[in-house]
């Protein structure tokens, strides 16, 4: 049973730019897994929330079957947005909207990146429409053709600014960006990790060297790795987006005698993402040439087979809050 539920799902690791109020959070993930006659919305479950205080940004891990997850994060994203005030928000991590960042991720051998692009689209619209005044921009495989990257298009609509001008933002969907709802970016891709690793220091110089020398850009830098770094709860994090990659894992890296790069399959194409384990390795390294160590690591949610293993479980038993049982992983 586990096996063909599986075949079929999809996850959104929900960004709500909310943490400081865990009711509020809470209430978010709920309706995404209630129908609209206040019953479990059968085939979904969340299995995760993650809670930054510093950020004031949670992720919820929203998963179901393709058929099922547009309508679960519709909901989750018109609940955000009746209760989240973007003009009262403060934290210390970049955002524009109170729903931040809607991400689907192909889990299941049946679903394609093309389906999920077609529910992606369908999902950005529909919000639109429920909430008036809302917008959205595309990035990954839902910005067709062109399939700028999350980074190139937080870039190109002003996210990283302290205050961006939202009247100079051309959304993709929607009408020019309030200040109320802000700007939400929907998109699609293979499955995207979040794995923060907190060196101890207060010197942010430091995490900047550290983030520039191991984002995939650097010659040095590992493959599918965005970072940023950024100050919280008293020393820096750096913030990293792990991206799954297309192919087998490199080459550079199969000799470091670490953990191997795990490995999936999306219709036929294998794909692979770097380790925790990789990645708290080279920061201690990065942090240690300016006498700094590693305080510790976090993965905001799950690897891709944790998510699927997790999500068949959840829904074969048919819990949907399963985040009340399994909270965010420490490594």
């Amino acid at each position: 049973m586990a096996s063909t539920l599986g075949k079929r799902l999809v996850a959104c690791l929900l960004n709500v730019s909310e943490a400081r109020r865990k009711d509020l959070v809470f209430k978010v993930a709920q309706a995404a897994i209630t129908n609209n006659s206040g019953g479990w919305r059968v085939g979904t479950t969340v299995l995760n929330i993650f809670n930054d205080f510093d950020y004031n940004r949670s992720v919820i891990t929203i998963v179901a079957s393709v058929d099922h997850i547009r309508e679960a994060v519709l909901s989750a994203c018109e609940q955000a947005c009746s209760l989240i005030d973007m003009r009262a928000h403060s934290g210390a991590h970049p955002c524009m909207g109170a729903v931040d960042l809607v991400p689907l991720y192909p889990l299941g051998e049946e679903v394609s990146l093309e389906d999920c692009v077609k529910e992606a689209k369908i999902l950005a619209s529909e919000l639109t429409q429920r909430v008036v005044g809302t917008s959205a921009f595309f990035f990954g495989y839902a910005d067709m053709p062109r399939r700028r990257s999350l980074a190139q298009r937080r870039k190109e609509m002003g996210w990283f600014k302290k205050d961006p001008d939202m009247s100079i933002i051309h959304p993709d969907i929607g009408p020019s960006p309030q200040k109320l709802f802000g700007l939400t970016g929907v998109g699609v891709s293979p499955y995207v990790m979040n794995c923060n690793v907190t060196i101890g220091t207060q010197d942010l110089a430091v995490g900047h060297r550290v983030a520039a020398a191991l984002r995939e850009s650097s010659p040095s830098g590992i493959p599918g790795v965005q970072v940023l770094a950024l100050p919280h709860d008293g020393d820096v994090e750096i913030a990293c987006n792990v991206e799954s990659v297309e192919g087998a894992p490199p080459s550079s890296f199969g000799t470091t005698g670490g953990d191997p790069w795990p490995s999936f399959s999306i219709d036929g194409q294998l794909y692979c993402h770097a380790p925790a384990s990789l990645i708290t390795t080279r920061v201690a390294e990065l942090a240690g040439r300016d006498g700094v160590a590693t305080k510790g690591t976090a993965l905001v949610g799950f690897t891709p087979r944790e998510c699927r293993g997790l999500a068949e479980r959840a829904l074969s038993l048919g819990i949907g809050e399963f985040w009340k049982e399994q909270r965010k992983l420490h490594m």
